[in-house]
């Protein structure tokens, strides 16, 4: 590994990101919609942080994303950056705050960097919101795309399944990656597409590409942390790795004090003033 790739950085910001990509180094990309989680990832030394729409099914239990307003979303943000001193925050636009209407997204927009202290705005799609992004663009907001597929968009795809597998979807993503990075995009988000489709966009872009379920030559990738940590157990994508089984080890636990409280083991004579 060069030095470059060595390099000590305390505060990660959309250049850095482009550095990373210039020097071959991997983005490293998790989500947090609190600040106990967002201070353990952070300490741990992720390079970006996304407070996720996915909120909505992770902390809410809603079936989709969409049901998450624009103040709950503020509401995350504002707890993640509280635990937050390296990592570049990123926060979801939700549904119905950007789609259709450009002053709107900028209002949106503006309400969340203003009232969360967040780094940068992430939106889904493509051309059909070009617009959105460059009135958020031209008020110095950074803006991160998102395209395949587009949780928020998913009772007009109806189904979950990889997109782009065709032809004609697969030549328009290409098409939206180069329009996102032309307009000023610092990077997009590439979900649940063919992993040759996304090798062939990261190529053809100088901005970052950040995976999930999109292979492994995207310049980084993106897991939800609840799944990667398997505090949630039903969502088992053939992308998702865990790397612990916490919904296990907390049940437990819990099992564990519930037991010593029903016994009377709980509190001992040092627990007790």
């Amino acid at each position: 590994m060069s030095a470059a790739k060595n390099k000590v950085v305390k505060r990660v910001t959309t250049q850095v990101l482009q550095d990373m990509k210039n020097n071959g180094e991997k983005i490293s990309m998790l989500t947090s919609y609190d600040f106990s989680m967002a201070r353990i990832i952070d300490a741990a030394g992720i390079d970006v942080i996304l407070v996720g729409d996915s909120a909505s099914n992770v902390m809410a239990g809603h079936e989709t994303t969409v049901p998450i307003t624009l103040d709950q979303m503020i509401y995350h943000a504002s707890s993640v950056i509280r635990g937050v001193s390296r990592a570049l925050v990123v926060v979801d636009l939700p549904f119905g705050t950007y789609q259709g209407n450009s002053k709107k997204a900028l209002k949106s927009a503006i309400k969340i960097m203003k009232e969360s202290g967040a780094h940068a705005v992430k939106l889904e799609g493509g051309k059909e919101i070009i617009e959105s992004i460059e009135r958020i663009l031209s008020a110095g907001i950074p803006v991160m795309g998102h395209l395949g597929l587009t949780p928020q968009s998913i009772y007009k795809f109806g189904t979950y399944v990889v997109r782009a597998k065709e032809e004609e979807e697969a030549k328009k993503l290409k098409a939206d990656a180069k329009l996102l990075e032309k307009v000023g995009c610092f990077g997009v988000v590439m979900e649940k597409i063919p992993a040759k489709l996304a090798t062939a966009v990261t190529k053809s872009l100088t901005i970052p590409t950040i995976g999930i379920g999109a292979g492994v030559n995207c310049d980084g990738q993106v897991l939800v942390t609840h799944d990667m940590m398997g505090i949630t157990k039903e969502f088992k994508p053939r992308f998702l790795r865990r790397y612990l089984e916490l919904a296990v080890e907390m049940e437990n636990a819990t099992k564990a004090y519930i037991q010593d409280v029903k016994d009377g083991k709980f509190p001992n004579k040092k627990e007790q003033y």
